[in-house]
């Protein structure tokens, strides 16, 4: 999820603005505006602290807030590891320094406004509209704010944005640069090209040993042995304590007369069916087969395969049509009926096999039952075993002891590296069991560790017999997957020279279908491509190359399925713009809040200059539980 945040980040536009993104907090607010002050400083701006409290408890509400996007709570070291404790002082002393020059010049708000204000705020609306005073005090208890605390800090929000609007609110985007960021997203191009396949390098002999060992020392990594483990499982599951040669007889029987219907089957019938376009045409086909005709006769007549008629074997209940379902329970084996008008159609039947209603006997089912009833027992049984084994591995007992005096299989998989996978590349089989592989490669040997759950009534316990420490293999004993290893790495290289040279030839002035023609390759035509935009054979890395320059450009690109392209630029398409169209509209949103807060951040930046930022290091290292600062 974090690499997911990060690749957001990526794209052009967020790329020019991202470092605004903190003060756009501080000056139009976001939703966490809720502080609360103590008496120790985190940091300073001019005569205006930021407490310790609300750094604490701004950073806490972030690290909520992105613990609930990547599912699994972060702790404050975690977050400080990701930069977030950064972000937050940088917002806070944001707002600080917009804070202490609204003091300087005075501003303020009537609490006529302010309650305005307030009431107006979406949060705060009912349902059918209107301010819901409930609603917020449930919003404030539920983040423990009182009343007060947040009237203070809407009233310095309000403050800070007569800052931002006197400054910044009426800036525009200006219209060339909507052209320019219109023309670089929307621009499409067109490029003829060649496809060059791996398979263009033709073979590759197996290297000689001087050109494989200086493979092996480069790459000595990629074949390290990685750490291994050898592991002791110990399932209990209901299956597994269940016990069905003590389920007696009578009591399978008592379970086979409370079945009902549940091992009884109703009557099925194979039908088909062969439907005509209307009650006349049913009726003369009808008299045919009174006068002789057969079914697979009037089929053949009118081009009819058995798919185009076999309904299947089918209960009288399946028939979505109860004429029809009539009709076909009414035939004998065999047998065909004569126009049956049907809801949507008028059809004849065929009644081609009719399997009786039945009833499996006791006899057949009585394993099943005793089963049934052994895992139903076990059900129940499970979680006493559980605390009895507890129990026992409090009193020191190893899970070979309790496998034993549970009547339990140990499971002593072989050794499996962190993916799971055996030393001879094999996927090993594992217990179901939440974050078995995970938990077993944060333990140890010797570590009791705590049962995972094992499926809805289950659970496993497990120890770390043996830890295989990682290790660099010599060549010998990974010899053929360095030749596989070193032939992929080589063919990727030629087929790059290639490319490459016969980007060069097109460069020199050679004519790309007398190159094409020389390679014995087809001269492709892509369709309209836009800037780092997946499409066809092109990735959006190679799409982006045919950008590079003017038409009748050349440029090579790593392509799909370690393919290369070599293309020429064919044709320029360089989009409209009308400022009507909703995307150039939205555009025109980003750019000018972006432009707004650019303006701001200058702003703010000489506020800091002038007055000074400080901040207590020290104090902020220990609410993130670093131990201290400087």
């Amino acid at each position: 999820m974090l690499d997911a945040l990060r690749k957001g980040a990526g794209t052009f536009v967020a790329k020019i603005f991202i470092a605004l993104l903190i003060l756009s907090f501080a000056v139009w607010g976001i939703a966490d505006i809720f502080q609360g002050f103590g008496r120790n400083v985190a940091a300073r701006v001019g005569d205006t602290e930021i407490s310790l409290q609300s750094f604490d408890q701004a950073y806490r509400r972030e690290l909520s807030a992105l613990s609930r996007q990547i599912g699994r709570p972060l702790s404050t070291t975690e977050g400080a590891q990701i930069g977030l404790p950064q972000q937050v002082l940088g917002r806070l002393v944001a707002e600080a320094a917009l804070d202490d020059d609204a003091r300087a010049m005075t501003l303020g708000i009537s609490d006529a406004e302010l309650i305005r204000v307030i009431q107006a705020d979406p949060v705060f609306q009912r349902p059918g509209g209107g301010f819901d005073r409930a609603r917020l005090a449930q919003l404030l208890r539920a983040n423990g704010i009182s009343e007060d605390d947040y009237v203070v800090e809407r009233r310095r929000l309000a403050e800070r944005q007569q800052i931002a609007e006197a400054l910044s609110g009426s800036l525009i985007s200006p219209q060339v640069l909507l052209e320019a960021f219109n023309a670089y997203q929307n621009e499409t191009r067109t490029v003829r090209y060649l496809l060059l396949t791996p398979a263009a390098v033709g073979s590759i002999a197996e290297p000689d040993d001087a050109a494989l060992e200086a493979y092996f020392d480069d790459n000595r990594a990629a074949f390290r042995a990685p750490e291994y483990r050898r592991l002791a499982l110990l399932e209990l599951t209901p299956d597994a304590v269940a016990r069905p040669d003590e389920v007696t007889d009578a009591d399978a029987r008592s379970a086979y007369e409370r079945a009902g219907s549940r091992f009884s089957e109703d009557e099925r019938r194979r039908v088909r069916q062969m439907p005509f376009p209307d009650a006349d045409a049913a009726r003369a086909a009808a008299e045919r087969l009174a006068s002789g005709a057969s079914f697979a006769e009037l089929m053949a007549e009118r081009n009819l395969a058995e798919a185009d008629v076999d309904l299947g074997l089918m209960r009288k209940s399946d028939f979505l049509d109860p004429a029809i379902a009539e009709a076909a329970f009414a035939l004998d084996e065999g047998a065909v009926s004569g126009a049956v008008e049907g809801r949507f159609a008028t059809v004849i039947l065929e009644a081609a096999e009719i399997r009786p209603a039945a009833t499996r006997p006791f006899e057949e089912v009585r394993d099943e039952l005793k089963q049934e009833i052994a895992r139903e027992r076990a059900e129940r049984e499970v979680l006493d075993i559980h605390d009895e084994i507890e129990d026992a591995r409090a009193g020191g007992a190893a899970l070979a002891e309790i496998a034993e005096r549970f009547k339990l299989a140990l499971a002593t998989p072989p050794a499996l590296d962190a993916t799971g996978k055996a030393e001879t590349g094999a996927t090993v089989s594992l217990p179901d069991g939440d974050g078995l592989l995970r938990e077993a490669f944060d333990s140890d040997v010797g570590i009791e560790n705590d049962p995972l759950p094992l499926g809805e009534r289950g659970f496993v316990w497990y120890e770390v017999a043996e830890v295989i420490p990682a290790r660099d293999r010599p060549l010998d004993e990974v010899r053929p997957s360095v030749v596989i290893a070193w032939g992929a790495a080589e063919r990727i290289k030629r087929l790059a020279d290639l490319s490459a040279g016969t980007a060069d030839r097109l460069k020199a002035g050679e004519s790309l279908d007398v190159v094409a023609a020389d390679l014995g390759l087809e001269v492709k035509t892509s369709a309209p491509l836009k800037r780092a935009t997946d499409s066809g054979d092109f990735t959006a890395a190679a799409a982006g190359s045919a950008f590079s320059g003017p038409a009748g450009t050349v440029a090579e690109a790593a392509g799909k399925d370690g393919n290369r392209i070599v293309m020429m630029v064919d044709a320029i398409s360089s989009p409209a713009f009308f400022m009507e169209a909703d995307e150039v509209k939205a555009i025109d949103e980003q750019v000018a809040r972006q432009l707004q807060d650019s303006l701001l951040n200058q702003y703010v930046s000489e506020i800091e200059r002038t007055r000074g930022v400080e901040v207590n290091q020290a104090a902020i290292a220990q609410v993130l539980g670093l131990g201290g600062g400087s």
